[in-house]
């Protein structure tokens, strides 16, 4: 995978060979810190640099729906997911819906999937991924402030800046590909309940993946 600046890092699931780092061993299904929140809570704005450098904020798309996706490339849940093509797909049909993906990488520099002076032109093209904007969150604040501990863990926030969906993407907590056919995708129900004008029904599922490396958690100076 290719990505550029300071440490940035790529979210797709077939670049393990070019990072030349070990898959993330799996973390058993977690609770987030947030899970006892109310789903009205306002989410936490953020200033993040995207994978071409540029400064992007949570603010900037208020009056729209934004998907937050918390991703390692090297963990075996998330290649699940861009493995068979299935989050790229989602991603896709939401911003065709009109809805801002943000891919956030919360894992320390040198965890999970970070690239030193690496080059993230074309990332996008070349793994098909349809998301707005891949993020860095190499301090792990934004990922602290919203509670995220795993990968894949998502977030859907409505027009007026509140969480309406918290947690896991779906309702198979493996790393199986073949576990995608007929799971519940927690994200696209979320969304098409949105649409229609109805309250979520399932605001926050269980979060399962591999556990964020975050940087203090690994002796890292914040930055």
């Amino acid at each position: 995978m290719r990505l550029r600046a300071f440490c940035l890092i790529a979210a797709s699931t077939f670049a393990l060979a070019a990072c030349g780092q070990p898959a993330e061993q799996p973390a058993e299904p977690t609770e987030t810190a947030e899970a006892g929140q109310s789903q009205a809570q306002a989410a936490p704005e953020f200033t993040l640099v995207n994978a071409e450098g540029q400064e992007v904020s949570l603010s900037d798309f208020r009056g729209r729906v934004v998907v937050l996706e918390w991703t390692n490339e090297d963990c075996p849940y998330v290649r699940k997911h861009y493995g068979a093509g299935a989050m790229q797909a989602l991603q896709r049909e939401a911003v065709e819906d009109g809805v801002v993906w943000l891919t956030i990488i919360s894992s320390a520099p040198g965890q999970q999937g970070y690239v030193e002076g690496a080059d993230a032109t074309g990332w996008k093209d070349e793994y098909s991924a349809g998301f707005t904007h891949l993020l860095l969150d190499p301090t792990g604040e934004t990922g602290r402030a919203y509670g995220a501990v795993t990968t894949p863990d998502m977030r859907v926030i409505d027009e007026e800046g509140r969480i309406i969906f918290t947690g896991g993407i779906d309702d198979r907590p493996t790393n199986r590909p073949e576990d995608l056919e007929g799971a519940t995708n927690f994200v696209r129900a979320a969304l098409a309940d949105h649409a229609a004008g109805r309250p979520v029904a399932t605001p926050f599922a269980q979060p399962y993946g591999c556990s964020i490396k975050y940087a203090d958690e690994q002796g890292e100076a914040a930055a």
